[in-house]
């Protein structure tokens, strides 16, 4: 294990490289054919909450001043309103267009790094840094805990999407060795 940044960085990215290998292991354990599945007609599929992640990610480094996908969304206007609704409306059109695996995943990484990338970037003044973030003022700092808690939430739902598809978990769970039925001639 490689040692930890000091400070809240430290503690970010420690939080942030769980996100990062749980999303990963989750985007890979659902096959191909299974990425518009949704729980009801209401819900998100597979891949529109994977690309919600990711578009998400993308959303919330704009808001720290960080133009991390600038081919995905071109020019964005100054106004804060205007921003918002041109990157909202890119968003849904990318959660209905980017629906294959491989695009999938491949947005999913490109914006796991570009969070890494640009936090590993941020001094602690940057951090400090008041922002107007969803019509409120806040800190840089809160922004990346904000996509931090966007990926856990998400996280959850598909966690949840691979129970109910009857496939299991990407990572071990000792809970499952404790479930297991002691098979005929075996003691529990």
């Amino acid at each position: 294990m490689s040692e930890r940044i000091p400070g809240f960085p430290g503690e970010y990215l420690w939080e942030f490289d769980i996100a990062e290998r749980q999303l990963g292991a989750l985007a890979e354990a659902f096959p191909p054919e299974r990425y518009g599945w949704r729980p009801a007609p209401t819900a998100r599929s597979v891949s529109e909450i994977l690309v919600h992640v990711a578009a998400g990610n993308f959303m919330l480094l704009a808001f720290t001043g960080v133009e991390a996908a600038p081919d995905l969304y071109g020019k964005l206007e100054d106004d804060m309103r205007s921003r918002f609704q041109a990157i909202v409306a890119r968003n849904d059109d990318m959660e209905k267009t980017v629906t294959g695996k491989n695009a999938v995943v491949a947005l999913l990484k490109r914006s796991l790094e570009a969070v890494r990338t640009a936090f590993g970037r941020a001094s602690e003044s940057e951090l400090e840094r008041s922002v107007k973030f969803l019509f409120e003022q806040t800190t840089v700092r809160r922004v990346y805990l904000r996509s931090l808690a966007h990926m856990h939430e998400h996280m959850g739902q598909l966690t949840a999407y691979t129970r109910a598809m009857e496939l299991p978990a990407p990572w071990p769970d000792w809970r499952d060795a404790a479930r297991k039925k002691p098979e005929r001639g075996e003691t529990a």
